[in-house]
């Protein structure tokens, strides 16, 4: 039963309707991911722990729930002239896979210092790659004249409406796999994911606690809840480069009106996370991915008296795009 008696969600970007909507939508080119649990992980976190693996959905990551809902949601007219965003990471990969699936062309604004793998990565799944200056202003002028030129609609990576929808429909999943949790723990860069979470589970039940995940090096989320307002920082330094982004005008009223906390991490313990998922989850994580474990585990939330009723814990593990020479490197570290 829903209930929705505390919180509306009529002022956002998305709300429970839109979700579900979402879920029709991309159940047929989506997987659903598997959750995973560990008595180690258990007894170590003193919590019951539930890892929703979006490491295993199509591209590796939680992103082609949003870039699947974006595309499938444009009409054919809109549609025949393409998508286009300006990212290198898994953004980009899963808009393209999207629209590959969907027959329509996929314009991909990549930075020439993005990693090449990367670039790889948007040319397998049929991107049209074209690079900018590395630039914030360079990718976003590119991407006007891309976007004149063809018509394309512009879909962002979270500050968009149908993109936080489809990234919701992680929570729907979550339910009928582990009905049982009372929290759920999200990374958080640019919010698509935890503003998509944060609508559904609250919507589903205003009682689930969500919290969100972040570096030190990146804590802009942090200092955006504490202030009630955007924080940008001059710069981010953090291994966890899926991390990196800021809060929009649509992800943020939803973090500052639904997500309970913050919980600031240092890479340190991403690290430590990475190696639990691998040597006992037998599952790889990008650094992003692993932020949750690290969160959980760490004693800003193990010390708060706040979080000492959490005691069913989901923790989404967002993506599994690593970069195996980092692998290595941290576990010499």
């Amino acid at each position: 039963m829903e209930m929705n008696n505390h919180i509306s969600t009529e002022k956002y970007a998305a709300d429970i309707s839109s979700i579900r909507e979402a879920q029709v939508r991309i159940k047929p080119f989506i997987h659903i991911t598997p959750v995973l649990t560990s008595e180690s992980l258990n007894t170590m976190s003193g919590r019951k722990l539930f890892f929703k693996c979006e490491s295993f959905q199509k591209v590796g990551a939680f992103k082609f729930r949003g870039a699947c809902n974006a595309v499938f949601s444009l009409d054919d007219d809109q549609a025949a002239k393409g998508v286009a965003t300006h990212s290198s990471g898994n953004h980009a990969a899963a808009l393209s896979l999207a629209a590959k699936l969907r027959g329509i062309p996929a314009y991909v604004i990549v930075p020439k210092n993005a990693p090449k793998c990367k670039i790889e990565n948007v040319k397998r799944y049929g991107g049209q790659v074209i690079l900018s200056e590395p630039s914030m202003q360079s990718r976003e002028s590119t991407a006007a004249k891309v976007l004149e030129a063809t018509g394309a609609t512009l879909v962002p990576s979270s500050n968009h409406g149908r993109v936080i929808s489809g990234h919701g429909t992680i929570v729907l999943e979550i339910l009928e796999q582990a009905p049982q949790i009372d929290t759920i723990i999200v990374p958080i860069s640019g919010g698509g994911l935890t503003s998509g979470v944060a609508v559904a589970a609250k919507a589903i039940n205003p009682c689930i606690r969500v919290l969100a995940a972040e570096p030190r090096g990146a804590n802009d989320a942090a200092l955006s809840k504490a202030a009630g307002e955007i924080v940008r920082l001059p710069e981010t330094n953090t291994i966890a480069d899926g991390l990196r982004a800021f809060l929009g005008n649509l992800t943020w009223p939803i973090v500052r009106d639904l997500v309970d906390d913050v919980i600031v991490v240092e890479d340190e313990e991403i690290v430590e996370a990475m190696k639990l998922c691998f040597g006992i989850l037998k599952v790889t994580t990008e650094p992003s991915g692993a932020i949750g474990l690290a969160a959980v585990l760490s004693d800003s939330f193990q010390k708060n008296p706040r979080w000492k009723d959490c005691r069913n814990i989901a923790i989404v593990l967002s993506g599994g795009n690593m970069d195996l020479g980092v692998v290595w490197d941290s576990f010499r570290s």
